[in-house]
């Protein structure tokens, strides 16, 4: 009995790429990011697929539906000698939600995060992405002063939503969700004069941190309503355990606090330290406050009173303007501007 003649290889790539007269990658972004190319070269290229019938299961998907369900997320470096863990409770937080609505998170490297880093090395992986894969949209978490990626990915009408606020952009017009950060500072600073504190201080950031000196506005605000004196009373640190020793030593030395509210749980546990190191027992002493409500804040002992981020529903929320995005909806340009709580542990009395 005759054997049957082999079955036709399917056509791959290569081979609409050569009917197309294109290169591999031309291909690519038109079954995955067609926007980057000409019309005419789209054309081309999908005559190309149509007459070979190049139809994987993935460029399938593409062709009908333009989507890969694949969210970007930029990964930032590693900080040192932080007690900073709220990235990894976001990224939790929003890879359940994007299941949720069927989408995964695609993580992808931040690069070294070295001094000589330039705007370019920090576009980088979104470049790669637009150009070579498939994510519909791209979520940023990087909104800090002089960062560069929300503005190169607006002006190539990248989907995006960024974590955080166009601080240092007035005139941005992309959806955004944040934390407000001054609110939670004002709840850690009443629940201190609520406990009788009359000399609360505040160490956080440089002037040069949006998010900071939000934070900073809230102890400000609300010691203004109580009447309360702030002069010598704030230290700006590097976010750093080390920052956050030096600067408590600093203040108890000069301006006698009764109290301590901390931009970071990590300039808290700074404060911690400092307080072992001279005999004194946080909440009974000195009142400690910190921000985050990271892993450790909850397991330090005798506990450490913080202002705890929603980063639950900012992942909701995220996903939720990212859908809404992808289907072209309006978008009103107020962001959504969240408010968090205050988990009261020992560390404040």
């Amino acid at each position: 009995m005759p054997s049957r003649p082999p079955a036709p290889l399917p056509p791959t790539l290569a081979d609409v790429a050569e009917r197309a007269g294109v290169s591999r990658q031309t291909v690519s972004n038109a079954i995955n990011n067609p926007d980057l190319l000409r019309p005419e070269t789209l054309v081309r290229v999908q005559d190309a697929i149509q007459a070979l019938g190049y139809l994987p299961n993935r460029a399938a998907r593409h062709l009908r539906t333009r989507a890969s369900h694949l969210i970007g997320l930029r990964m930032s470096p590693a900080q040192e000698f932080t007690a900073n863990a709220a990235m990894d409770r976001f990224v939790h937080a929003l890879v359940e939600a994007s299941r949720e609505a069927g989408y995964h998170v695609l993580l992808f490297s931040g690069g070294p995060g070295k001094p000589d880093t330039t705007a370019a090395d920090l576009v980088r992986g979104y470049d790669d992405l637009l150009r070579s894969t498939a994510v519909d949209a791209f979520i940023v978490t990087d909104t800090y002063l002089g960062n560069p990626q929300t503005r190169w990915l607006s002006e190539r009408r990248a989907p995006f939503v960024a974590f955080g606020r166009p601080w240092a952009d007035p005139d941005a017009t992309h959806p955004w969700v944040d934390v407000d950060g001054a609110a939670g500072v004002v709840l850690a600073t009443e629940h201190l004069i609520g406990r009788g504190h009359e000399r609360i201080a505040w160490i956080g950031w440089a002037e040069s941190s949006f998010i900071g000196q939000d934070r900073r506005s809230g102890w400000e605000r609300a010691m203004a309503a109580a009447g309360r004196a702030t002069d010598g009373l704030a230290l700006s640190v590097t976010d750093t355990v080390a920052g956050g020793r030096e600067a408590s030593a600093a203040l108890l030395d000069t301006a006698h606090p009764s109290a301590i509210v901390c931009a970071s749980d990590t300039l808290a546990v700074g404060v911690l330290h400092t307080l072992a190191e001279r005999g004194l027992y946080p909440g009974r002493d000195i009142a400690v406050v910190g921000f985050d409500d990271s892993q450790v804040a909850q397991v330090v002992p005798p506990g450490l009173t913080s202002v705890r981020q929603p980063l639950e529903q900012v992942a909701l929320e995220l996903v939720r303007t990212l859908e809404a995005l992808l289907a072209r909806e309006p978008y009103d340009g107020r962001g959504v501007l969240l408010t968090p709580t205050l988990a009261v542990r020992g560390s404040s009395g």
